[in-house]
């Protein structure tokens, strides 16, 4: 069993405003509080072939047991959880561990998970991933793919995991993605729509977008990876194309109150360096809003993480979780130099006015009081402190201490993919 720590007993806190109600998807459903388990990556799936080699290896990966189980324990009668990026396509795939649902064993597997989050009354959005050029041929068994054909512009950075018969990483830069053509783009889009028909019909509440953290939707938004000059690139209006046609085409095929976007518009990962940041996600929100005014809600990340951090976390260790890896220093220094030092999310929270719109950022015991009350965000995205407190909601509503996570323990596949996962006991175990 994972060891763990916890804060002092603080005051109780059901008072606050993130233990009152708010109704999400246009009013079909009504949230019994405001703390949402945010999406995370945990390499947790099952291989569907056990024995991988390099000739052979596993490209699919299916929930079992451990992802039933993890869901099942963080579920609350109420509450809201995003699942982690869940794979539309074999191409799409950016981690091995992580589950799709194209397969009938992934759907077969979410089904449960679903089952899982319901049986304690919660309610469960498939967050729908596309990795773009952030894979390698390796891991999908065909070329990346992206906007444009632009290699990495850092030589050095390399692919989260070793592949099956290498004994060293692999360099980003050695595999430049393919420009997806425009019948490349409308088939990957149907893809999407796929995946979220597929998700309604085995009960999930909703579908949120991954259009964040560098991936497939957001290289089509940044300018210094989308160098097209037709119809999806080379104007802002034109780089915001595939997004707003790919929501379109979502909101025709699950209803527009049941889909949802994730954003990062002061993002860094994976190399995400756009110009014009201000001015193309502000057309991206005003568009969002005009197409589909009953978006289920807007989900974004703060520019920079809070600077009140809980006392059993570093705020070194905060700021590069935040911002995958980047201090708050050096992401206030790229903020400067884009002129945009003081920047916040509250121009897309005016765009978006009654559309339920949440934040992540570093968000945990110690910082996330009054700010609902405010009416700057509708609710609070936790990540890492749900990790290691299943029952996260209780303790902050009775201002009980937290445990502290294992961060070596956050991504896998382990040769134990149960320790750091499902271990972690309630109080009331």
């Amino acid at each position: 069993m994972a060891t763990s720590e916890a804060t002092p007993k603080m005051s109780c806190r059901a008072g606050s405003k993130l233990f009152q109600p708010l109704a999400i998807a246009d009013g079909r459903i009504n949230l019994e509080h405001r703390v949402i388990h945010a999406p995370m990556t945990r390499n947790r799936g099952v291989p569907l072939q056990h024995v991988s080699t390099p000739e052979n290896p596993n490209r699919i990966w299916y929930p079992g047991d451990l992802m039933t189980t993890y869901y099942g324990q963080r579920a609350t009668k109420g509450g809201l959880i995003v699942t982690e990026g869940v794979p539309i396509s074999f191409e799409s795939n950016g981690m091995p561990g992580v589950c799709g649902i194209f397969t009938p064993e992934q759907v077969n597997g979410w089904k449960r998970v679903v089952d899982a989050v319901h049986s304690k009354g919660g309610y469960l959005y498939c967050q729908l991933w596309h990795a773009g050029r952030a894979t390698i041929p390796q891991m999908t068994g065909s070329p990346a793919v992206s906007a444009s054909a632009t290699v990495w512009d850092s030589p050095s950075e390399c692919y989260s995991h070793i592949p099956e018969g290498y004994d060293a990483p692999v360099r980003y830069s050695d595999h430049p993605p393919v420009e997806m053509s425009v019948s490349h783009i409308k088939s990957t889009i149907q893809d999407y729509c796929r995946a979220a028909r597929t998700a309604m019909e085995i009960g999930f509440d909703g579908v949120e977008i991954v259009a964040h953290n560098g991936y497939l939707a957001e290289q089509f938004l940044s300018t210094n990876i989308n160098k097209r000059t037709d119809e999806y690139g080379g104007t802002i209006e034109k780089r915001c194309a595939f997004v707003l046609e790919l929501m379109d085409e979502l909101a025709r095929a699950i209803g527009g109150h049941n889909l949802a976007i994730r954003l990062t518009p002061f993002g860094l990962f994976n190399q995400a360096r756009s110009e014009q940041r201000v001015e193309t996600w502000t057309f991206l929100c005003q568009r969002l809003k005009e197409q589909i005014p009953n978006l289920s809600y807007v989900s974004f990340i703060e520019p920079v993480s809070s600077s009140r951090e809980s006392p059993r976390i570093s705020s070194s260790f905060v700021a590069q979780i935040h911002e995958q890896y980047f201090s708050n220093e050096e992401k206030m220094a790229f903020l400067r130099d884009w002129g945009l030092a003081d920047v916040t999310l509250d121009t897309f929270r005016n765009i978006f006015a009654e559309t339920p719109f949440f934040s992540a950022g570093g968000w945990n015991d110690k910082n996330a009081w009054e700010v609902i009350e405010t009416g700057k965000y509708d609710g609070l995205l936790f990540a890492r402190l749900f990790a290691s407190n299943p029952d996260l909601v209780y303790r902050l509503k009775h201002g009980l201490g937290l445990a502290q996570f294992e961060q070596q323990k956050f991504f896998g596949p382990f040769e134990d993919n149960a320790a750091g996962y499902i271990d972690y006991p309630s109080l009331e175990d």
